[in-house]
């Protein structure tokens, strides 16, 4: 996460530093007094995508202009080139995980279930009359 390689990023991504219009926040939420007194939130806004970045992750300013830069390029590979992060993979995977079963589905596979229930019982022993 040096600068070489978020510069190399944007280059390859075609976000030009005079696209980039970046704005310093006052900091809000946890930390104290030294948060909310420094202007350490980053934002960024692309201006050809329209795609806006806050970031206020740690302490630092130039560690948070890193971070949104970072970020605003997550955001641009995903939207031109439908690349997704591993971060966006597993968000999506927990979304699916959660998300509801439809009546449908789950008629569908109580049915497969009895199906497979009554393929075993007719693997039982059968029973000799002496």
């Amino acid at each position: 996460m040096n600068k070489e390689s978020i510069e190399k990023e944007m280059e390859r991504l075609g976000i030009r530093e005079e696209d980039l219009i970046e704005k310093f926040i006052l900091g809000a939420g946890k930390g104290g007094q030294k948060v909310n007194k420094t202007s350490s939130c980053v934002y960024l806004k692309h201006i050809p995508t329209q795609i806006e970045v806050k970031c206020q992750q740690e302490r630092s300013r130039e560690l948070n202009r890193l971070l949104a830069r970072r970020i605003l390029c997550e955001k641009i590979a995903f939207k031109i080139h439908q690349e997704k992060t591993k971060k966006q993979q597993a968000e999506e995977k927990i979304k699916r995980q959660k998300k509801r079963r439809s009546r449908r589905l789950k008629q569908k596979i109580l049915d497969e279930k009895k199906r497979h229930g009554a393929i075993k019982k007719l693997r039982e022993k059968v029973e000799e009359d002496n």
